[in-house]
């Protein structure tokens, strides 16, 4: 299928590709984008028509498949979803991998029978993309949010999302060497792992769920087997990449519907450059500096 770009969103992913990390992207030269969103021009799938609105995430788009920095992307039809009624193509970008890995951690809370009568869900990393829509997702849904986060001056911004409270990303950092913490969080989803992680499965309630999204403080895990089996808390993790289509289809069904956030905090999560000024946002979020979410909008010409 060949597709018509006409927003991507820029991802820490995008970011080390743009920079020639091989473990991303092994061959160069290389557009990035591990985002699309746009209009069919050609499809040899007859599901698909010429004109018809489409969404792009994941997979290997922008790794070593030619991603959304780029006017067009050719990819099989079996990566494509197409725009839910829901969402305008700005908005899914806004969204994208970040908003889709979010959708997905939620579902997971929920398949473990997490209701929001249950107490507080801890959301980690809450300032970048899969934070903060996580705030915005469970919020919309209902829950009580606890974010986290690094950057002291995001605190206002959250609770506009929906967070109920803020605390520093160092307050959740054990170094206690206990193996259980006083029973605090009724779910978290994570986006950070390392000690982060560790202290927050040491601190969830009996029979809670913990959702592994992330690595960005560390992929290693320090802790001990006595959460899972003196308090029964999971460990689950979410890869957005390969997601399953029919999964991927209800995710996006109810990020376009009932659990699709306010106008405003589309607004207050999402920024949007043009490919002229995407560079200085490269540098950005390779330095941890950017809050939310970039949109990337291709124009009419690159």
């Amino acid at each position: 299928m060949l597709i018509r770009v006409r927003y991507s969103s820029l991802n820490y992913k995008d970011a080390l590709s743009a920079t020639g990390h091989r473990g991303v992207t092994r061959r160069y030269p290389h557009t990035p984008g591990i985002d699309a969103a746009g209009e069919v021009v050609e499809s040899a799938d007859a599901d698909f028509r010429p004109g018809d609105a489409v969404i792009v995430t994941g997979y290997d788009l922008g790794m070593n498949t030619p991603g959304g920095f780029g006017q067009y992307i050719r990819v099989p039809s079996a990566w494509v979803v197409r725009k839910p009624e829901g969402l305008t193509l700005r908005e899914s970008m806004a969204l994208g991998t970040a908003g889709l890995t979010a959708a997905l951690s939620v579902h997971q809370l929920q398949r473990h029978a997490l209701t929001p009568e249950q107490g507080d869900v801890l959301v980690t990393g809450a300032s970048g993309g899969v934070g903060c829509w996580a705030v915005a997702i469970l919020s919309k849904l209902g829950y009580r949010v606890v974010a986290a986060t690094g950057k002291a001056d995001a605190g206002d911004w959250l609770k506009q999302l929906g967070a109920q409270a803020v605390l520093p990303r160092d307050d959740l950092r054990d170094a206690s060497g206990k193996a259980l913490l006083n029973e605090r969080w009724a779910g978290v989803v994570d986006a950070v792992g390392g000690d982060i992680l560790a202290t927050a499965i040491k601190a969830t309630k009996r029979g809670g769920c913990v959702v592994c999204c992330g690595n960005v403080a560390s992929p290693e895990l320090h802790i001990t087997v006595y959460p899972f089996i003196l308090r029964g808390v999971t460990l689950q993790g979410v890869d957005s990449a390969e997601t399953p289509m029919a999964l991927r289809l209800q995710m996006w069904h109810n990020l376009a519907n009932s659990w699709k956030p306010s106008p405003m905090a589309f607004e207050a999560i999402a920024q949007t450059v043009t490919l002229a000024g995407l560079d200085p946002m490269i540098d950005a979020i390779l330095q941890g500096k950017v809050r939310g979410r970039v949109v990337v909008d291709l124009g009419d010409s690159c």
